[in-house]
């Protein structure tokens, strides 16, 4: 059983021995752990020149002497570090840059040492939440100017504060739009107070604590409505613009907050549907995409601070500690510090934060290139496996720590760069990278005798010059060109010469194999050493190798001749295996579905119940009446008066029922049928039956609609009857006639005396 060390020698050659492989730098370009020999005579007559390329163990052991080997490693040069300029900050990072040529594959490990110094500058940036609710913290805060920095000058030796605030964006639902609210957000109308707003730059960074007291001291607490803030707003305009003056130094962003934050998709709530887009937007100290973008993603604030190697510190009231600590997992190089009711304490969160910070290193890589890869370990504890980070916990001002940086390239590219350093410091290391992919082997370039003088040495093989080819230069072209002749060597556009000769003038000169026969064909694809083994014997013993077959003794067969030929355990009264299928090595080698030992039986085969022949054979009817016999020879059929049971039950052309059985017989689609001989025949319509039952009806139907008509004018009458009896009832004991009604105009004649 092979060991580990003997694995990885084993796939390294594998890697090596590639048909592909042509020239020294094909070689080395297979796999980090192949070589190259170049002594002239190294190949056989007729041998690729892939055989150049192995192991450089393997290819000593075949003979390739030590100075031929080419077998080229990793170069790490480190640069010099640039002298620093008067007034320059201290150097905590050495080398500053270094140049590799690696080899596709091969690892290169160096050091990067990390030393905290002393006097290295900071930049503090203050951003406040003037929300009403912060109203105490501002009086304070306005006092916080000279001694915030005279404790970080006291660290350091060098630093700077600045200022900004914020609210919210000034749109429903954040903000009441109210123009008189807008104007003055705050609920006491007897204090100042300043107009809504998104974010706004107060103080750029500066060393001058009273100037910071000063511009604070101005500043009014503000108002919204609803709990989160627009935080997030505010840390990316403090991230991205250049108008905060950060410089070369530990930067530093202080939040002070007493509620959360909003987020991207938050601006939905007032119709703001663009995303942020990570640039800077201040006009005169102003967001002005307030109400234009949406908030920013915690991901987004995440990558520009690192970018920017900025470190949050998140001073925040009790009730928001949770949240904070959530968002501080999400956000490298942060901090949490609880707040005092009236932020009395801020001075000793931020030292307390800053000493934690600057004291954690975490070494990490940015605009890598493709194809790279980076792990870094540490002589720090925990720091032993290699990670996609490096960190270090405690490294105090004036400790140095020791980070191992293995970069890996894992194919060849152009010159490429990129850099380290920990994060939270401005100070990188440049790392470039270029691939060691050719061979340099200090050859002639004239014409060598090797190569027939029609070609140059190069790398021990021959570079042909134009019109020759070979292994030797010793083709002349003649109208065809080089890739007419290479394609005359390729089966089916395959590979040339099947990888096992070279091609030689269009034809090919096939290759020795490893226990000294020959590979042979047209292509080279032909060889007697390769054919099925039966007990680790090529064809068992009995018979003989021809072109990767086994062409059996007589009485043997199989592909590798290991079945005596017989089919006596195959044979039934119906034939070999019921002759559906094929009797190999004495054993039924089954088809179309049948198994069993002699395929017997088939589980998923139906009888053909449809089949037309049955029609055709018993009754002369049917699609196949005019060919009868020729078209259904497949089945045997019989006539029968009685059928105690029935398989098929199939109306035929002429829609009677015909029962029949069937019964497989050897072979396939081959069936004994017995046929019923009297068919069901549905019996013909009832004429005089139909046509009496048709008239019995109509007249029925007529007689009916008869009797309703006479019943509903024997109603009607009726109901005039009773009402006429009624009239004259009534006329009896009135005395007047109930058809008489009484005039309804009176003419009075003028001339007309009553008294005469």
């Amino acid at each position: 059983m092979l060991n580990y060390a003997s694995k990885i020698d084993v796939y390294m050659e594998e890697q090596c021995l590639k048909a592909s492989v042509n020239t020294c730098g094909d070689c080395i370009k297979s796999g980090s752990g192949c070589a190259w020999c170049k002594d002239l005579n190294f190949t056989k007559a007729g041998e690729q020149e892939a055989a150049r390329c192995n192991t450089a163990a393997m290819l000593r052991d075949k003979g390739c002497s030590s100075n031929g080997i080419i077998n080229p490693k990793n170069d790490f040069i480190k640069t010099k570090d640039k002298p620093l300029a008067p007034g320059a900050n201290p150097v905590q990072i050495q080398p500053q840059e270094v140049q590799l040529n690696l080899r596709p594959g091969l690892p290169q490990t160096f050091q990067l040492h990390f030393k905290r110094a002393i006097g290295y500058p900071v930049d503090l940036y203050y951003l406040m939440d003037l929300s009403y609710s912060m109203k105490d913290d501002l009086e304070n805060v306005k006092q916080l100017g000279n001694n915030l920095l005279t404790e970080l000058t006291r660290i350091t030796g060098n630093a700077r504060i600045g200022f900004g605030s914020f609210v919210d964006k000034t749109l429903l639902p954040y903000t009441d739009t109210n123009e008189a609210k807008l104007q003055r957000p705050c609920s006491d109308k007897s204090e100042p107070c300043q107009p809504a707003f998104g974010f706004q730059h107060v103080l750029s960074l500066t060393k001058d604590g009273t100037k910071f007291r000063d511009m604070v001291a101005k500043q009014h607490i503000s108002g919204n409505l609803d709990p989160p803030e627009g935080s997030l707003d505010a840390i990316m305009q403090v991230a991205v613009c250049k108008d905060i003056g950060w410089g070369n130094s530990t930067r530093l962003l202080v939040l002070a907050t007493d509620d959360g934050f909003h987020m991207a998709g938050d601006g939905k709530l007032a119709a703001i549907l663009e995303p942020n887009k990570e640039t800077c937007e201040l006009v005169k100290n102003k967001y002005s995409k307030s109400n234009l973008w949406d908030y920013p993603s915690v991901g987004q604030i995440a990558r520009k601070l690192e970018e920017q190697n900025i470190q949050p510190i998140f001073a925040v009231t009790k009730k928001m500690e949770t949240v904070y600590t959530e968002l501080s997992k999400l956000i490298p190089k942060s901090a949490v510090g609880v707040l005092s009711e009236d932020s009395s304490n801020v001075v000793k969160i931020i030292v307390d934060a800053y000493n934690n910070l600057t004291s954690e290193v975490i070494l990490a890589h940015e605009a890598l290139p493709d194809f790279i890869s980076v792990k870094y370990t540490s002589d720090c504890k925990g720091g032993e496996s290699p990670s996609e980070r490096g960190k270090c916990d405690n490294v105090n001002i004036g400790k140095e720590v020791i980070f191992n940086v293995t970069v890996t390239v894992d194919r060849c590219i152009t010159s490429q760069s990129f850099l380290i350093g920990p994060l939270g410091f401005s100070e990188k290391m440049r790392v470039n990278i270029r691939t060691r992919c050719e061979c340099e082997c200090d050859d002639s370039n004239q014409p060598h005798p090797h190569c027939g003088g029609n070609g140059k040495v190069v790398c021990g093989s021959c570079s042909c010059d134009p019109g020759f080819l070979g292994q030797r230069c010793e083709c002349k072209l003649g109208q065809k060109d080089e890739a007419s002749l290479k394609a005359q060597c390729r089966k089916d556009n395959g590979t040339e010469c099947e990888g096992k000769g070279d091609c030689l003038c269009g034809r090919c000169q096939c290759y020795s194999t490893d226990s000294g026969g020959n590979f042979y064909g047209e292509f080279c694809e032909c060889d007697d050493e390769h054919c099925e083994k039966a007990n680790n014997t090529q064809c068992a013993g009995h018979g003989k190798c021809k072109c990767g077959k086994c062409e059996c003794d007589q009485g043997y067969e199989g592909p590798a001749c290991d079945c005596v030929k017989s089919d006596k355990d195959c044979m039934t009264d119906e034939g070999v295996c019921h002759e559906r299928g094929k009797c190999e090595c004495n054993v039924c080698k089954c088809e179309r579905g049948y198994s069993g030992a002699k395929c017997k039986t088939c589980s998923s085969c139906q009888r053909p119940c449809k089949e037309s022949c049955v029609e055709c054979l018993a009754f002369g009817t049917g699609p196949f009446e005019k060919n009868c016999s020729k078209a259904c020879n497949h089945l045997k059929q019989e006539t029968v008066e009685r059928l105690l049971k029935y398989d098929c039950r199939v109306r035929d052309k002429e829609g009677c029922w015909m029962l029949f059985t069937m019964t497989e017989q050897r072979g396939f689609d081959k069936y004994y049928v017995k046929v019923l001989q009297a068919r069901e025949c549905p019996e013909g319509p009832n004429i005089a039956a139909i046509v009496g039952g048709s008239l019995a009806a109509v007249a029925l139907i007529g007689l009916l609609i008869l009797l309703i008509i006479k019943g509903v004018l024997y109603a009607s009458d009726l109901r005039e009857w009773k009402r006429f009896e009624k009239d004259r009832k009534h006329e009896k004991t009135s005395g007047t006639n109930p058809l008489f009604q009484n005039a309804t105009t009176t003419i009075q004649n003028p001339t007309f005396s009553g008294d005469s």
